[in-house]
């Protein structure tokens, strides 16, 4: 038996009559002055000290989000390539240096010898001498190797636009699909919600207290099978007109060969509902795996053809350069970042906010 779950609307405010007694209110124009004081001598208005005037918290942009959820990766990298980038000669030792620097960075072999082999020859090209002018070329080599995976999605053309969401336990996938349903309604699409995640303890109840927050209705059984879950998910967004359809999977690891066999099942059953569905197969990824996301995508990939990734805990790692490993190795297109707790703070991956939020 399957159960469907929709916060339920507030009371509609039942307006006051005029009839309905209110407080007394005095303007400030209105007061009547302390007769019991001389006439010369006016009362004295009350002052609030500096101290105790509290301003409003300042609301930080996007952009400073980012560079604040990358201070890690950041300090670790920025540290390193400062001494370099100080001044002095260009010069092998420089650039062995530098290759030392990005591999701590977690940016991977392969795409480490990319970068260095790029940095060469915009030096020889540019006629560059100063070590002062090699983070000028860097910052462009990193963002020419990354930037491919800036490939917003586009969920229009659809509907209902199925999103079908993979990854190993614990890397935020609930999460994020409650983040992505916020998103996708500031849009002005309608959303639905489908807990296909019924192994681990908790799930469908996370899942629905997401829905809740959102005011977004959740498809849920207390148990059985996660395509079942997903099929009918798909159905009522068909009868019900949604926009789209965020369908959560059980957290797996690329190691468990029967349960990479039973998400197939599941991408079989969604294209049963839906046959051109899930028109999106997105894989979360933990920033701080590091190298291991590599591994993760390529498995992930050859079981359900990857369209998109999202990585996540961007604020809580150093390793943040994996993205320069993953563009490389894997490139699928990396549809989202999310850099703190905030339901705000998953958004659409950029390049160039990605590579300035790394160096400046």
């Amino acid at each position: 038996m399957f159960s469907f779950f929709k916060k339920k609307s507030a009371p509609p405010a039942i307006p006051a009559s005029s009839e309905t007694p209110t407080p007394d209110t005095v303007s400030a124009t209105e007061l009547i002055p302390d007769t019991s004081l001389p006439p010369e001598i006016p009362s004295a208005p009350a002052v609030v000290p500096a101290a105790f005037e509290t301003a409003p918290p300042k609301k930080l942009s996007w952009t400073e989000r980012l560079k604040a959820g990358l201070s890690k990766t950041r300090d670790k990298l920025g540290k390193s390539l400062a001494g370099l980038f100080g001044g002095g000669k260009i010069d092998e030792d420089l650039y062995d240096e530098l290759e030392t620097v990005l591999l701590t960075a977690d940016m991977g072999v392969d795409a480490t010898l990319h970068l260095l082999k790029d940095v060469r020859e915009r030096v020889s090209l540019r006629g560059l001498k100063d070590a002062a002018e090699l983070k000028g070329a860097l910052k462009d080599s990193l963002n020419d190797l990354i930037g491919p995976l800036e490939q917003p999605l586009d969920v229009t053309g659809r509907k209902p636009y199925v999103i079908m969401m993979a990854g190993v336990n614990g890397a935020g996938k609930t999460t994020s699909i409650g983040k992505l349903a916020k998103y996708f309604q500031s849009q002005g699409k309608s959303v639905l919600l489908a807990a296909g995640d019924t192994f681990r303890a908790a799930a469908r109840e996370q899942l629905i207290a997401w829905g809740e927050r959102n005011n977004v209705t959740v498809i849920a059984q207390q148990s059985g099978d996660s395509a079942a879950v997903c099929f009918d998910a798909i159905k009522a967004a068909q009868a019900r007109g949604i926009d789209i359809v965020l369908a959560d999977t059980a957290g797996r690891l690329p190691t468990q060969l029967h349960l990479m066999e039973e998400i197939k099942k599941v991408k079989r059953v969604i294209q049963k509902a839906l046959p051109e569905a899930p028109h999106e197969v997105m894989l979360v990824l933990d920033a701080n795996i590091g190298q291991n996301a590599i591994n993760q995508v390529k498995v992930f990939d050859e079981a359900l053809g990857l369209t998109g990734l999202i990585l996540t805990k961007l604020d809580g790692t150093a390793k943040g350069g994996v993205i320069a490993a993953i563009a490389k190795q894997n490139p699928v297109p990396l549809r989202f970042v999310g850099v703190g707790e905030s339901i705000d703070d998953l958004r659409p991956f950029n390049a160039k906010d990605y590579v300035d939020a790394l160096f400046d």
